[in-house]
């Protein structure tokens, strides 16, 4: 029998082992932290019972991975819970535009021509975003399967998200679209910036925004459980620093950041490789708050207390400036937050009437300054009383999302950058970017493609590349 280890147990180590596993291969994961799941780990950080997710929150991408759809994971506990609607972006106005599943539930806001134009746009994308995803959640280069489908969206996906928002004439339907764009972390002015946008809404559209019941770590928890079954084991507070530190076997997947890799491997990675991965780039960062709130946050717009999630950043303008600065390492004033309101569609994380809020705002990468109080008085803007409801802050500036996770190098939770070389060249520019140029040695995290998000498909593509390796040995 193959034996494998796979070291970090991120959704994309997880992934990793259990496509192995369902092949016969005997693997073991290797987790250097006391709980498993990287970015799908869930906590009790402010009060007693009150579970906050201390990464991901909301999974479009999880829901629509062909890896997480294909393991059945509701047979161990995973169940997807639902908010009334996706996501909301109210603006200083008191009026707020809306992303529901339904597309025709979605354009009712806009006039018929701005309706017109999103139904035109992502319409097709939601009916064919299967087709899609069979090709976008590959390696780079690849034979496409859909090649029409592919093309479709290619042809706006290489727009800046600048370019893009002028098929809307509103600027509610602009922001609307602008902040979805945003989660890429990059200036909305770059070309490619319109992939993200179109890819987070499409998704909505054809499997809304869900969350994981008992938080994000049952998706990871529901992964350990199956990989159980498969004969797999998992050992946690397991440092790695050294591939001396590993037991003997057959193949090796790092589910880390290209310079933990580097630093692991020594010289025993090729040195273009090494070089490749110690220049790899990283981007702007995240500023964490989890908040125990009293009641439900008093937005302005009452419809926003029905949304899973708020995007704050007012109108285009403003979102555009915002994401600019921490390019430039410069915070912004109003820097652009997310909140998660997962309890809305998940009672189970709450505690009697006290709620889990979950909150990050862009700021620059390692940025070191406290920005509590500014990430706290955008939520105010748009929900004046805010503030006299908030019971307990947990804070985790960017530096202390790198100590719960190495992965997010700096603060920042996407591991890399997205400029336009990098999002086409992750980790290397290589025809097989799983390999490290060391025999049986494969690097699986969100560094690779696909790219970041909770779908496996890093991981599963990573296995793939070592299933073959193992069938030519």
């Amino acid at each position: 029998m193959s034996t494998a280890v796979v070291v970090g147990s991120g959704p994309n180590g997880l992934a990793a082992a259990l496509t192995l596993a369902e092949k016969g291969v005997d693997v073991t994961v290797l987790e250097a932290c006391a709980d498993i799941g990287g970015g799908t780990r869930t906590s009790e950080l402010t009060i007693a019972g009150l579970l906050h997710d201390d990464c991901s929150a909301v999974h479009p991408m999880a829901a629509a991975s062909p890896f997480i759809q294909s393991q059945h994971l509701d047979d161990y506990g995973l169940r997807w819970c639902y908010p009334d609607i996706d996501m909301a972006h109210p603006f200083d106005d008191g009026r707020a535009a809306f992303l529901r599943t339904s597309i025709d539930d979605t354009i009712e806001q806009f006039d018929d021509r701005d309706a017109r134009a999103w139904k035109r746009l992502f319409g097709s994308l939601a009916t064919h975003f299967d087709d899609l995803v069979t090709d976008l959640f590959r390696p780079a280069v690849h034979l496409p399967r859909h090649p029409g489908t592919l093309t479709r969206f290619a042809r706006r996906a290489v727009l800046p998200a600048s370019v893009l928002v002028r098929r809307w004439r509103s600027p509610h339907a602009r922001a609307l679209f602008a902040g979805v764009a945003a989660h890429a972390f990059t200036p909305l002015t770059r070309p490619m910036t319109s992939a993200v946008g179109l890819m987070l809404i499409s998704a909505g559209h054809r499997y809304g925004w869900p969350v994981a019941a008992g938080g994000s770590r049952s998706i990871s928890d529901a992964m350990a459980a199956r990989l159980v079954d498969l004969g797999g084991k998992l050992e946690t507070e397991v440092a790695v620093a050294s591939l001396r530190d590993l037991p003997r076997t057959d193949v090796v997947l790092f589910d880390l950041a290209p310079c933990a890799v580097a630093r692991i491997a020594d010289a025993e990675l090729p040195r273009h490789v090494r070089r490749a991965y110690l220049r790899y780039r990283h981007g702007p960062a995240a500023y964490k708050l989890d908040i125990a709130l009293d009641g439900d946050i008093p937005w302005t717009n009452p419809e926003c207390r029905r949304a899973g999630t708020v995007h704050l950043g007012g109108i285009f303008a403003e979102i555009a400036a915002a994401e600019s600065d921490i390019a430039r390492d410069v915070m912004p004033l109003r820097p652009f937050v997310l909140v998660g309101q997962q309890y809305l569609a998940d009672p189970t994380r709450s505690v009697g009437a006290q709620n889990p809020i979950w909150v990050y705002a862009h700021v620059p990468h390692r940025h070191r300054a406290d920005v509590t109080a500014t990430v706290l008085d955008q939520i105010e803007r748009f929900a004046p009383g805010f503030g006299q409801q908030v019971r307990a802050v947990h804070v985790r500036k960017p530096d202390g999302l790198e100590f719960h996770n190495a992965n997010y190098v700096g603060g920042d939770i996407l591991t890399g950058r997205n400029d336009p070389l990098q999002v086409l060249a992750r980790p290397r520019l290589a025809l097989n970017p799983y390999r490290t140029g060391m025999p049986g040695v494969f690097i699986c995290s969100a560094a690779t493609p696909p790219g970041p998000g909770v779908h496996g498909m890093c991981g599963y593509n990573a296995a793939q590349s070592a299933l073959r390796y193992l069938q030519r040995r």
